[in-house]
């Protein structure tokens, strides 16, 4: 019997699953009744849950993130959600100076295992403050694991590692992926230390490596140039933090070429950082080109849709970049 779920059915699943078999569970944050806030995502799980689990809370990420942290300190495994990543900076005191840093100062005897949901929702004319990808912000400290499946199974699994993990964990889902279809068998519980970087598509010419959105891109463009006897390969990073290069280093040596893709700016961000792994890591004899980042432009996002169109890269700027690198 096939099971073909979208994205957000299966992060849907991966609550579901969580709430049904952990009674410590709980699920807080503004707007997790409504569709409008967060998709298909978490459609009547309050129904069938009770609103005691999952908490409508009131408009203050601080407060909600705060409170998220103080439970998981008193024995709940709270899930936190942000329905826009944009307004999840207003929750940053307490991510990065208490939940990431708590562990470490107090020798082991405190660890919040929180898991904090950021959602990048995007596009339709939503303008500047709406439309931020922040993950490498939060990669960038120790103490977080950051997670961003680009898959449906992936989206239900990690959600589900990243819940029973003893770690504070960002787990970044993005609207755009919400659609994305796949057949799915059981959940698989994994202990998220266990969870590595991973080739989604082989091929033999370059190395495409990406997280998230920008992962489903390089496999449309792998698709796409395959037609033109381009053999590219896609290097799914869905886990930031703690950066594990093992499968960009062993792809970009086999391909002797890297593009770098990023839903984010270029400056400081995902893409300069795996690039950076693949300079520490290749030997240089070994690379046929200099590796290239593909980034949205450095400028906030524009509202007019015409505008969106050129600054969101597609899978055809992807291809695009290919051919220019490989000519």
């Amino acid at each position: 019997m096939t099971n073909v779920r979208n994205y957000g059915q299966a992060i849907r699943d991966g609550f579901s699953y969580l709430l049904r078999r952990y009674p410590d569970v709980i699920v807080m944050g503004q707007g997790v009744w409504s569709p409008w806030y967060v998709g298909n995502s978490m459609t009547n799980l309050d129904e069938e849950f009770g609103v005691e689990r999952i908490i409508d809370t009131p408009i203050s990420e601080w407060a909600t993130t705060s409170a998220a942290v103080g439970a998981s300190l008193n024995g709940l495994r709270p899930i936190v959600i942000h329905p826009r990543m944009d307004f999840m900076v207003l929750a940053t005191d307490s991510i990065v100076n208490q939940a990431s840093k708590w562990n470490h100062m107090l020798g082991g005897k405190a660890s919040p295992g929180v898991c904090i949901r950021g959602i990048i929702n995007r596009g339709g004319e939503q303008g500047a403050q709406h439309s931020q990808a922040l993950h490498s912000w939060y990669a960038h400290i120790p103490g977080l694991r950051v997670v961003m499946p680009s898959n449906p199974k992936d989206a239900r699994d990690l959600l589900i590692a990243a819940t029973l993990s003893p770690d504070p964990v960002i787990y970044i889902d993005d609207r755009w992926l919400y659609q994305r279809e796949a057949e799915l068998g059981e959940p698989l519980e994994i202990a998220l230390v266990d969870v590595k970087n991973t080739v989604t598509c082989r091929g033999t010419d370059i190395t495409l490596c990406a997280s998230s959105y920008s992962t489903y891109l390089a496999e449309q463009a792998a698709e796409i140039l395959a037609d033109d006897g381009i053999s590219a390969e896609v290097v799914d990073m869905r886990v930031l933090n703690p950066f594990d290069k093992e499968a960009l280093v062993e792809s970009v040596t086999k391909t002797g070429r890297l593009l770098a893709i990023d839903g984010s700016w270029a400056t400081c961000g995902l893409s300069a950082e795996i690039i950076a792994s693949v300079a520490e890591s290749v030997e240089l004899g070994l690379l046929k080109s200099m590796p290239v980042r593909l980034t949205l432009p450095s400028a906030p996002a524009p509202t007019s849709a015409s505008l969106e169109k050129m600054y969101f890269p597609d899978a055809n700027t992807v291809c695009r970049t290919v051919r220019e690198i490989m000519a």
